[in-house]
C-alpha cells in the first residue's frame, strides 16, 4: 500500500506572507523573523526623519531632488529568499527611475540608503543581521538611531565595510551623508520619549 505523500512545508516566503496583520517579516540569513509593528515614538521618530529628508530629496523642495524615499520597504536582496524591511530607505533616481509597479509590493533594487531606528527589542538584529546583510549587497550609507540613547550614527561603505563617518547626539543639527544639503533637528526626534511635564496651576 502507497504512503501518502508528505504535505508540502510552505516556503519561507510563503510563511512571511501568511503572517497576520499588524506583524512585520523578514527573511535574514535564511531564518525568517518577525516582529510587532513599531511603538507609537518609534513610528513617530520614522516620520519625522521622512519628513526632514523627504522635502528636499524626494519632492525636490528647498533641496537637489532626485531620491525615493520610502518608510517600511519590503527589499528583495534576493527574491523571496533575502528580504529586509528596514525602518526608512532611498533610492537615487538615476539607479531607479520607475517606481515597481503598484500591485507589487516588493523592491528589489538595492537602496542607496537605509535607516534603522533601535528599540531594546530589535537592536541585536539590525546591528548584527541586517548591517552585515546590507554591506553583503552593497548598500552605500546606513543610519542607525537609537531613541533612548538618543543618537545617531551615519556610516558608508567602503571596500565592503562600514565605515563610521559621524555620530551625534542630544540636541545637536545634524547635516549628514547622503543628505548634506538638509538638516535634521535631532531635539526634535527626541521629543517623545521624554515624560510630560506637570504644569502647576
Amino acid at each position: 500500500m502507497m504512503q501518502p505523500a508528505p504535505a508540502r512545508q510552505p516556503t519561507l516566503y510563503e510563511a512571511l506572507e501568511a503572517l497576520p496583520e499588524g506583524v512585520i517579516g523578514e527573511i535574514l540569513n535564511g531564518q525568517l523573523h518577525t516582529q510587532p509593528r513599531p511603538s507609537k515614538h518609534h513610528a513617530r521618530v520614522a516620520v519625522r526623519v521622512d519628513r526632514s529628508i523627504g522635502r528636499g530629496y524626494d519632492d525636490g523642495i528647498d533641496g537637489p531632488g532626485g531620491w525615493w524615499i520610502f518608510v517600511e520597504p519590503e527589499v528583495h536582496f534576493v527574491r523571496d529568499i533575502e528580504v529586509a524591511v528596514p525602518d526608512l530607505a532611498g533610492w537615487q533616481r538615476e539607479r531607479m527611475p520607475l517606481l515597481p509597479l503598484p500591485e507589487d509590493h516588493r523592491f528589489e533594487v538595492v537602496p542607496d540608503w537605509v535607516c534603522e531606528i533601535l528599540s531594546p527589542s530589535t537592536k541585536r538584529k539590525d546591528r548584527q543581521d541586517k548591517m552585515p546583510l546590507y554591506a553583503r549587497y552593497g548598500v552605500r550609507y546606513a543610519w542607525l538611531i537609537d531613541p533612548v540613547e538618543q543618537t545617531l550614527e551615519v556610516y558608508r561603505l567602503e571596500a565592503g565595510a562600514w565605515v563610521e563617518v559621524g555620530r551625534f547626539a542630544g540636541s545637536d543639527r545634524v547635516t549628514a551623508l547622503p543628505f548634506e544639503a538638509v538638516s535634521i533637528d535631532l531635539e526634535g526626534l527626541w521629543l517623545l520619549q521624554q515624560p510630560p511635564r506637570l504644569v502647576g496651576h
